[in-house]
């Protein structure tokens, strides 16, 4: 019979999501937030999720052979209760809470996950349910996901799992060792997500928009090593500043942020807005230079003897996220080779806890190529849903659509147009990579101004991503490094500053995806064909949703967002949806 590994997360009532490992294949991933439309689906299970897994391997609950979840109970014999009860000694509540109830959180989620299940058709006197503590799922999904056969050093950084926020390990032949785990609150992802807030953002939301102000601002004019140090092998946080509960924090019509009035009291109000102005900019900047060193300096001290030794790092967690850390992190000489958990945050926990029980059962998992793992749809699904739109769309089928979908639509991209593209299988993890885009073209001129003003909704001073064919690459990005998606930023070259300006950030970088034709072939194709066009074999890429709203799923989705946009043109696999007025810049 089948090794059949379910994975749920949702513990930390954000992100829940569904991964399916069927002897060591990777057979469908979604986050609910796609099929519920609520982003980041709060305090949700993941019941949408786990259907849909279900459904598109064809088994039934009774097929399951365990069900993973990424969160388990701490003993009170280990470090970690005892560690926040002693950091948050001015909230003594909270102390007693973590020493005398510390687990209560697992249980509370386990019972939550039992009634999902309950209602997917599990009986639970036949359903094996195996806790893994969260980081270590975090750090399965990026060891066990990455591929490599040689010793390989495991980092994961986040805001917290179940008390620990760090984990420093490393995996051998199929196993992973713990070496060292930071606990609350001392959090360098919590940190971060407390100066997102004061900038503006929503914490586990608006941190990739810190990091994509960053380069805006001076990090040389404030210094915030106060907020955090790094000293004999401990990181330690302020919590007279920041990562506070409590008291402690700064309170706004009613609402408690995780820094605190001393903070406010030091650099002033907390930032209102979308515009990208001064002091703010600084901050971001002095946030993000902090959040590098101090990852480095750990980085050093509990792996730099692995990395010495093989080169080989995995990386998840929130922090991971953070593409211009792991720029640095592949500059290291003792780097050779980084692989990023495309779906690092808390939604990929899924994924790895199911991971780490295969592997824990003797049935290694496959290396992660790609993240199309979602629903896909035909193009009778497609023309069903336009039927039913309200918007009662104009459509065509394009024949031969494997050859001529990628034809038009360059066309239209070099033409100056945004196009939403929906394809084959929705991807996993945050990351539009060709499956659920808008894209454009990144030699015209203002098209990710257009984007941002007409379509996206969102920040002006945001970046907009390339997508680029294997054989680009090396020449605009300087590297041979893999970069299947979109986890890392690299340094373009400058020739390729000025051929595809819309995708380059203020820094001179950019976030790439470099595509192989293998795992996404009319995605790659496309490119092709905008490459004899423009003579670029690159595609300004974003995620097709609108400001504060998921990723698009269905057909339907699309549609939606697609008539609540100024978008002119959406293809659904053989499907293009044109706007009135429109249509002559098609014929």
């Amino acid at each position: 019979m089948a090794l059949t590994i379910l994975g749920l997360s949702g513990a930390l009532t954000h992100d829940p999501s569904a991964a399916l490992y069927i002897d060591g294949e990777l057979v469908a991933a979604a986050e609910e937030e796609r099929f519920v439309r609520d982003k980041h689906a709060k305090n949700r299970m993941p019941y949408e999720a786990a259907k849909f897994c279900l459904e598109f391997a064809g088994i039934k609950p009774g097929d399951v052979t365990a069900v993973a979840i990424p969160f388990a109970p701490i003993s009170i014999m280990e470090p970690a209760r005892w560690h926040y009860a002693k950091r948050y000694w001015y909230a003594p509540d909270r102390g007693l809470d973590a020493i005398l109830t510390g687990n209560r959180r697992f249980h509370r989620y386990k019972r939550r996950i039992e009634w999902c299940l309950q209602q997917l058709g599990f009986d639970l006197k036949k359903t094996q349910i195996v806790p893994v503590e969260h980081h270590l799922a975090h750090a399965s999904s990026a060891y066990h996901c990455s591929g490599f056969k040689e010793k390989t050093a495991i980092l994961g950084i986040d805001g917290k799992g179940e008390y620990a926020t760090t984990f420093f390990g490393y995996g051998e032949n199929g196993r992973i060792h713990k070496i060292k785990e930071f606990y609350d609150p001392d959090s360098l992802g919590g940190l971060y997500g407390a100066i997102t807030e004061y900038l503006g953002f929503e914490m586990l939301d608006g941190e990739y928009k810190v990091m994509g102000m960053a380069p805006y601002g001076d990090p040389g004019k404030y210094d915030f090593s106060r907020l955090a140090k790094f000293e004999n092998g401990e990181l330690v946080v302020d919590t007279e500043y920041a990562n506070v509960i409590g008291f402690r924090r700064y309170k706004e019509d009613g609402k408690g942020y995780y820094f605190s009035p001393k903070f406010v009291d030091w650099l002033g109000p907390k930032r209102a807005g979308d515009i990208a102005d001064e002091p703010y900019i600084h901050y971001a900047a002095s946030m993000q230079k902090l959040f590098e060193d101090l990852a480095l300096q750990m980085i050093d001290y509990y792996l730099g003897d692995i990395l010495r030794e093989t080169g080989r790092l995995a990386f998840a967690g929130g922090g991971a996220l953070n593409v211009k850390l792991n720029q640095k992190i592949i500059a290291r000489p003792d780097v050779r080779e980084l692989f990023v958990q495309p779906a690092s945050g808390d939604s990929g926990t899924a994924l790895g806890a199911a991971s780490y029980v295969s592997n824990a059962r003797g049935v290694a998992v496959e290396k992660m190529e790609h993240v199309y793992l979602g629903p896909r749809y035909t193009n009778e699904d497609v023309i069903a849903a336009c039927a039913k739109h309200p918007a009662q769309p104009t459509w065509e089928r394009i024949d031969n659509g494997d050859t001529e979908v990628p034809a038009r639509i360059a066309k239209i991209l070099a033409d100056g147009h945004p196009v939403a593209w929906f394809q084959g299988r929705m991807e996993f993890g945050p990351r539009a990579l060709g499956g659920r885009s808008i894209l454009g073209c990144p030699s015209a001129a203002g098209v990710a101004d257009r984007i941002n003003e007409q379509i996206k909704f969102r920040e002006r001073w945001r970046p907009f991503c390339p997508s680029m064919l294997d054989t680009v690459g090396p020449q605009m990005l300087q590297t041979e490094h893999p970069a299947p998606f979109m986890t890392f930023t690299f340094e373009v070259a400058d020739e390729w500053k000025s051929r595809v300006p819309e995708v380059v950030h203020e820094d001179g970088t950019s976030r790439a995806q470099v595509l192989k034709r293998d795992y996404n072939p009319r995605y790659y194709d496309l490119m092709k064909e905008l490459e004899k066009l423009t003579g670029n074999g690159v595609v300004l890429n974003t995620s097709l949703n609108r400001r504060g709203e998921p990723m698009i799923c269905s057909p339907t989705d699309a549609l939606n967002m697609f008539y609540g946009s100024d978008l002119q043109y959406l293809v659904m696999e053989d499907v293009l949806v044109v706007k009135a007025g429109a249509e002559e810049a098609v014929g």
